[in-house]
């Protein structure tokens, strides 16, 4: 194990902290985040308009219309919430104006879409693009306006006001010419050139959103998350600044399935793994702190009570740094080994059509049983799966504890003895 963690520091440690300090990914990140108070409350206008509940589905069934709005207008705009969110991200992160940066990077998302004509009533904008099918879109978007704003204020292409001009007007004028290349470029590209930039991002980025919905593609994130926990970074900010993305397509794409009453198509959008993976946080560490609990070392019991709480609302840092699971061979195996055996499991499960595939993003601090209940729309079978899970992730740690539990006790009875 010692090996495995110097070939970790030397390898992987070093390019994965540089990725998590990249200021591009950095906002897509804190964008991306800033979205999902939005999508939580959305998505669970789909459990109202499709309850489980048959007596209840067809009582509500007249009125499904007017009560998927919401998420419409929340989930269904997902894209368009998230190019102003990470070009103000990113903006700041170059220390300019974060308005700026937000405006100019919706402006040019938005031109990225020919809207139509709808008889009687004018214009329209389809809200096709603008949901999850078009996040990859709203980040390149996002991405080239704030460097173009960028390039405008190091190159002192700006309009500047006399002093004297309060700060908001001044920073507005200070916009007006990087406003003044982006709209054109895109429109010209996208509108006189005939070029569609939301079909070609689409194809380019098809191939990894369909390889991050296969076996492989969930069992890498969960690798690498567990092994960068395991050497101290936190796994899920670094992989998940780079998955998210691609996990938001996949529940964009399930959530429009389901709203439609089609079969959910993708087993792997980020439900998968908050509920049937990373149950009691990264690594599954639920049934560790279960088993810490009855611990007949107390250092490890009081660890195990005082992470118990946590650890039921996925909040796992206690235990991680309390035990410590990181860079301690005795307990990183299971930490590793366990979520990929629960991702087979579930994988698999939902394959064969056992446990309906998630399509809800409801709060990560619930219990996993009730998480899972309702990501899948209301699936008591998805509890069952959790209570599997859980207890091969119990069965896997169970006797790398005891060994840990056996050296703590032998370096305690050295201690004690004079």
């Amino acid at each position: 194990m010692e090996k495995i963690f110097a070939w970790l520091d030397r390898n992987l440690i070093p390019f994965m902290t540089r990725l998590s300090e990249q200021r591009h990914l950095r906002a897509v990140r804190d964008g991306i985040i800033s979205t999902i108070p939005l999508i939580i409350v959305g998505s669970f206008f789909l459990i109202v308009a499709f309850p489980p509940v048959p007596a209840l589905a067809a009582a509500v069934k007249p009125y499904t219309a007017q009560i998927l709005l919401p998420f419409r207008l929340t989930m269904g705009l997902m894209a368009l919430y998230a190019a102003h969110s990470i070009g103000y991200h990113l903006a700041k992160a170059y220390k300019l104006d974060g308005v700026a940066g937000g405006t100019l990077a919706l402006a040019a998302f938005l031109l990225t879409s020919l809207p139509v004509t709808v008889e009687g009533k004018g214009l329209a904008l389809l809200m096709e693009n603008l949901g999850g099918g078009g996040m990859f879109v709203a980040i390149i978007m996002a991405i080239v306006a704030v460097e173009i704003l960028r390039f405008a204020k190091e190159k002192k292409i700006t309009i500047r006001m006399p002093e004297g001009v309060p700060d908001s007007v001044a920073r507005s004028f200070e916009a007006l010419v990087p406003a003044g290349i982006i709209i054109p470029l895109v429109w010209g590209v996208r509108h006189l050139a005939g070029f569609d930039i939301q079909h070609a991002v689409t194809q380019l980025f098809s191939p990894l959103v369909t390889a991050g919905n296969t076996l492989a593609g969930v069992l890498v994130p969960i690798l690498l998350i567990c092994l960068l926990w395991a050497t101290g970074i936190h796994g899920d900010s670094v992989v998940g600044t780079v998955a998210r993305p691609m996990w938001l397509v996949l529940l964009d794409q399930n959530i429009a399935a389901a709203a439609a009453g089609q079969p959910i198509p993708n087993i792997a959008p980020e439900p998968f793994f908050q509920w049937f993976v990373f149950i009691g946080g990264s690594g599954a560490t639920i049934g560790l702190v279960c088993l810490m609990i009855f611990s007949k070392a107390p250092y490890l019991r009081g660890v195990g009570k005082a992470a118990f709480l946590p650890g039921v609302c996925n909040i796992n840092e206690p235990v991680i740094f309390g035990a410590p699971i990181m860079l301690n061979p005795l307990i990183v195996v299971p930490f590793v080994a366990g979520p990929v055996l629960m991702g087979v499991t579930t994988w698999f499960a939902m394959s064969l059509g056992l446990v309906t595939k998630p399509y809800i993003l409801v709060p990560w601090t619930l219990p996993a049983p009730i998480g899972a209940y309702l990501a899948t729309g209301g699936d008591w079978r998805a509890i069952v799966l959790v209570l599997v899970n859980i207890g091969l992730a119990t069965a896997l740690y169970y006797p790398f504890l005891k060994a840990y539990e056996t050296k703590l006790l032998k370096e305690s009875a050295q201690e004690d003895t004079p």
